[in-house]
């Protein structure tokens, strides 16, 4: 299998686990302070990450050369997941995915302006036609919702985030010197959690940890093992084998991840014509698969 399949394959596993936290963050959002709920999500997931990486003996003394990339990385991410959660509070979720589809877009013009990676014409074709499947698959299906979409303050705080996480995709290239991934990704979670940690110090003081509900623990360990510690190193590993618009194209199946979320939470089956947006999002990433001939932008990945 190619490097390039492997980083494909890594973000399919990628999207399915972020559809994840988007049906219990939205049950959870109202619930707990963002940056308190991010903060300790960030601490769970440091601990596994490094926990791997110890028994890996991934860690080098190379690792620690410009130790300044850490916080910069982690800042990224600290404010996508603070915003996505803030942004949650009052955006409907149908709307905060429909936000979440123009991170591609977003990451395609951030990999020009630090990688100078192009978008080549099959590309942006394969990223409208994902866009366009998603847009679909959101709305259900229905002009009338479609019409009727009005953009919000939810909508526009966690449209900041999203700038944020599209910045980090491209961001990981241009500042891995050769780390692996469990290293990067524990450095990432380990400033980003004594950023949020600084930012959010009233809020974890002042949430009431004992009577929190089920729901809030439930959604806390999903997204610090599943939606953070995992995640993080597939899209470390993804980012450093695709473009960046490549990897944040994924981004277009998370609406058809939630819709299965959906119905084993015991959610109405979708329609044909909702299918048919599922479809064209799995046609824009054949596309993007078939398009994988050598970026002269790109690095040697560290296995």
């Amino acid at each position: 299998m190619s490097q390039a399949l492997r980083g494909h394959l890594a973000m399919l596993c990628f999207s399915a686990l972020v559809a994840g936290s988007f049906s219990l963050g939205s049950l959870t959002a109202n619930l707990i302070a963002p940056a308190a709920f991010s903060a300790l999500r960030f601490l769970l997931a440091a601990a596994l990450v490094g926990g791997a990486a110890l028994a890996t003996g991934a860690f080098r003394r190379a690792d620690l050369a410009a130790p300044w990339r850490y916080p910069l990385l982690g800042l990224c991410l600290a404010a996508y997941f603070v915003l996505m959660f803030q942004g949650l509070k009052t955006a409907p979720p149908v709307s905060a995915a429909a936000v979440f589809t123009l991170t591609p877009i977003l990451a395609a013009g951030f990999g020009w302006l630090l990688l100078r990676q192009i978008t080549t014409p099959h590309i942006a074709a394969a990223l409208a036609l994902g866009g366009a499947g998603a847009i679909w698959v959101i709305f259900r299906a229905d002009l009338a919702a479609l019409l009727r979409f009005q953009v919000g303050q939810g909508e526009f705080v966690y449209f900041w985030g999203c700038v944020a996480h599209a910045f980090y995709t491209p961001l990981v290239r241009k500042l891995n010197r050769g780390e692996s991934p469990l290293v990067f990704s524990f450095g990432t979670l380990v400033t980003g959690c004594a950023l949020l940690t600084f930012w959010g110090w009233r809020d974890l003081g002042a949430t009431p940890w004992a009577s929190l509900p089920p729901i809030v623990w439930i959604t806390l360990l999903y997204t610090a093992i599943f939606a953070s510690a995992i995640t993080f190193v597939l899209l470390q590993y993804a980012a450093l084998r695709l473009p960046a618009s490549k990897v944040m194209a994924y981004t277009y199946l998370t609406p058809s991840w939630v819709i299965l979320w959906e119905m084993a939470l015991g959610k109405p089956v979708p329609g044909g014509l909702v299918l048919l947006g599922v479809a064209a999002t799995i046609a824009a990433l054949a596309m993007l698969v078939r398009d994988d001939r050598p970026n002269p932008a790109a690095r040697p990945a560290r296995p």
